[in-house]
């Protein structure tokens, strides 16, 4: 059983049969992150998988880029409903799946990720301006980010509301977020909106980042 997500049917469930197989072409194709070209027919819930081709070389995750990976996976599979194309977000995926093998700080690329999952989810942030004066955020000032209306200058102290810098909530709507400072308000406010739509249940994948684990290579055995 596999979950794809896909350009121009969003996230699909399918059965591939037989890809277990030593002959299996689909054995060692139908692997976490690579890119492809699936054919299926659909099958009530489940579509059943007819072939499967490599798209354009794409790049492969190692050490803690891997977990990165598997946590925008987890996040797609809980929000995401199967059978709603999305297009942009499909993009946004490809664009994080690329970063995450190519640069050593997953922070800004996680952090970007989830404000575009939020903006496809129909939950955008409004990062742009205060929403009780109506006026462009200034970026020396410091605000409270109300989950149900905006950010604002006076803080409710309720529990859906964070403290963020202008600055932050600026970096965060341009889509470039870098900053020690900047990337751990904007992790606070983007945990607390993703709280919101996940609900209780922990996603696994923030369970391993807390675990140590050893990414150096394995000893090579004796021969």
């Amino acid at each position: 059983m596999l979950e794809a997500f896909s350009a121009d049917f969003g996230r699909v469930g399918l059965l591939a049969k037989g890809a277990r197989r030593g002959k299996s072409r689909g054995r060692g194709l139908l692997q976490p992150f690579r890119l492809l070209l699936l054919s299926w027919l659909r099958r009530r819930e489940l579509g059943l998988v007819t072939a499967v081709e490599a798209d354009m070389p794409f790049p492969l995750l190692q050490g803690r880029a891997v977990l990165s990976g598997f946590y925008l996976n987890e996040l797609l599979l809980r929000l995401l409903q199967r059978d709603d194309p999305q297009p942009q977000l499909f993009e946004s995926y490809l664009t994080a799946v690329r970063e995450l093998a190519e640069q050593p700080r997953e922070e800004p690329i996680l952090r970007v990720f989830e404000k575009r999952l939020l903006d496809a989810l129909g939950y955008g942030l409004t990062l742009d301006r205060d929403v009780q004066r109506g006026q462009r955020i200034d970026p020396n000032a410091v605000y409270y980010y109300r989950l149900d209306c905006g950010p604002v200058l006076e803080p409710a102290f309720g529990p859906f509301e964070v403290q963020i810098g202008g600055r932050t909530l600026l970096a965060l709507a341009q889509g470039h977020v870098s900053e020690s400072t900047e990337l751990l308000e904007a992790k606070r406010l983007l945990r607390l909106a993703l709280k919101q739509q996940l609900g209780e249940k922990p996603l696994m994948s923030r369970t391993l980042f807390r675990k140590p684990i050893d990414w150096s290579p394995a000893p090579a055995e004796k021969v």
